[in-house]
């Protein structure tokens, strides 16, 4: 008796052990085979990103320049702010401080115009290799002993007059308002290489870059960024790499296209199971606004239909509420955004609770 007992167990295990492989292996060849996400997770996802809530106005650029593209990150017990400001000849990029993500103190530059070469007047950065987990740390990870960054660079004065192209630097002080070091290898991805694509071939724009550690791709380093061709519409593509220094472009096609107008400025983060981008649209919808996409595999990114994330709705964006910045903290969600309107171009926020100025 005891033997069939034990010959029945030993049979249920393997049975119950081929399930969870077999349910296992169903899910990875999912996300080889580019399964869509359902529409029932996709409004999970809603739920979780919306924020109905206007704060308010939290950063405006220096001597009543433009402020754009924030990107919020946490260092040491502080949350940091990196954004960009043109005081008529391009991009430089300034540091702000913050402890409760709401009241932000200007620190001063960290990407400056070198005036000279191909990045000469435009530094407009985003943060690399930050911690993309929903509600996780949001801190910066060290790759090679060093903290990252991308950035737009280009060598003509203006406002982000053509070609455009992306460079990395480091630093070891990635809170302090100190110039970062740019790499000997930039620019790593110009509309120059044998490898652009058709949808590129203008000139590229913002980037972020995750550590994927399971190298779902084949590489620990991953870029999403927007591009643009000869029409002036922009898509988001991808590229890849090892070491952070080389850059190849991943796939033929861009992996968010909306038709026409412009979609771009893609942040990463990871809710379960499912890689959330968040990011801009324009002109395909009226105006400006912030929408998002989802994925299982990091390529195929089934794209949110219903309401916008944030949209122009108050008089300080009532023009523009686009470039997106989210953040998951202590049950809140803070969602950072360029906003046009009676302000001038400023950085705003929206948030999940309503919350006091």
């Amino acid at each position: 008796m005891k033997y069939h007992i034990s010959l029945i167990t030993v049979s249920l295990s393997v049975l119950l052990t081929g399930a969870a492989w077999t349910a296992e292996r169903e899910v990875i060849k999912a996300r080889q085979d580019g399964k869509a996400v359902p529409e029932n997770v996709m409004k999970e996802i809603h739920e979780k990103l919306k924020t109905p809530y206007k704060y308010g106005v939290v950063i405006k650029g220096e001597g009543g320049k433009l402020a754009d593209c924030p990107n919020v990150f946490r260092h040491n017990g502080k949350w940091y702010m990196m954004y960009v400001s043109n005081p008529g000849q391009g991009y430089e990029t300034y540091l702000a401080v913050s402890d409760d993500l709401l009241k932000w103190t200007p620190l001063g530059k960290n990407l400056t115009f070198t005036k000279s070469g191909w990045d000469a007047w435009q530094a407009d950065t985003s943060i690399a290799l930050y911690d993309p987990a929903w509600g996780g740390s949001y801190e910066l990870q060290q790759y090679d002993g060093k903290y990252w960054l991308s950035y737009i660079g280009g060598a003509l004065q203006g406002y982000e007059p053509d070609p455009l192209a992306i460079g990395m630097a480091w630093s070891n002080e990635p809170a302090a308002a100190k110039e970062w070091t740019r790499i000997a290898e930039n620019p790593v991805l110009t509309r120059d290489q044998p490898d652009i694509r058709p949808f590129e071939n203008t000139t590229l724009y913002k980037s972020t870059i995750i550590w994927d550690k399971q190298e779902t791709l084949g590489y620990p380093f991953v870029m999403y960024y927007n591009g643009k061709r000869a029409d002036g519409s922009e898509r988001i593509g991808m590229a890849v790499s090892k070491n952070m220094t080389r850059w190849s472009r991943y796939g033929t096609e861009p992996v968010i296209d909306n038709g026409s107008g412009n979609s771009g400025d893609p942040q990463i983060t990871r809710i379960g199971e499912v890689w959330v981008m968040i990011y801009y649209g324009a002109f395909w919808k009226p105006k400006a606004f912030d929408t998002f996409a989802c994925s299982y595999d990091m390529v195929t990114w089934t794209k949110w239909t219903g309401p916008h994330l944030v949209e122009p709705s108050v008089p300080f964006d009532n023009e523009f509420a686009h470039k997106p910045w989210v953040v998951f903290h202590n049950g809140v969600v803070y969602h950072f955004y360029c906003a046009s309107g009676d302000q001038g171009r400023v950085i705003a926020v929206a948030t999940s609770k309503e919350l006091k100025q």
